[in-house]
């Protein structure tokens, strides 16, 4: 990573830098829905009470270059608070220059200040760029376990 690189926690005034990256993540991800009044309700509800979880923007040169949202969860089974990486994107053009691994750290480390005993993420089961960054990065599959879901 850089010098013209910067990681920090997101607040309140990066939504609108925030929104555009969102919005390409869903299209990479395929997930619909994307609604910008809605994505800027919710963005707002997680930087305004932490206790929900954390979002980090990273920008290179000062542009919007990624985002990393993570979402708390209380786990008997994991015993305490756990982090869920619930989105991480980086912007094509920035890929494979260690800013994700960097953001994951700054995450990370975070993570540890409160107390979250592990950190898990969803994959899509086609996306091996992503499982090989991962793997890099000292996470390992669940054997057994199978992510099931419901909207409500």
């Amino acid at each position: 990573m850089s010098s013209t690189t910067t990681i920090q926690p997101a607040t309140v005034e990066d939504i609108d830098s925030l929104l555009p990256m969102v919005e390409q993540y869903w299209k990479f991800e395929n997930i619909e829905g994307f609604d910008p009044a809605r994505m800027r309700a919710l963005l707002t509800r997680v930087l305004e009470d932490a206790s929900l979880g954390r979002i980090w923007i990273s920008r290179v040169y000062g542009e919007p270059a990624g985002y990393l949202l993570a979402v708390y969860v209380f786990s008997l089974e994991h015993q305490g608070i756990t982090a869920e990486i619930d989105e991480f994107f980086l912007v094509p053009q920035h890929r494979g220059l260690g800013i994700g691994a960097s953001m994951l750290a700054a995450a990370e480390a975070q993570f540890r200040i409160e107390e979250c005993t592990n950190v898990s993420l969803q994959l899509g089961r086609s996306n091996e760029a992503a499982r090989r960054f991962y793997r890099e990065n000292g996470f390992e599959g669940r054997d057994g376990f199978e992510l099931v879901s419901k909207m409500l």
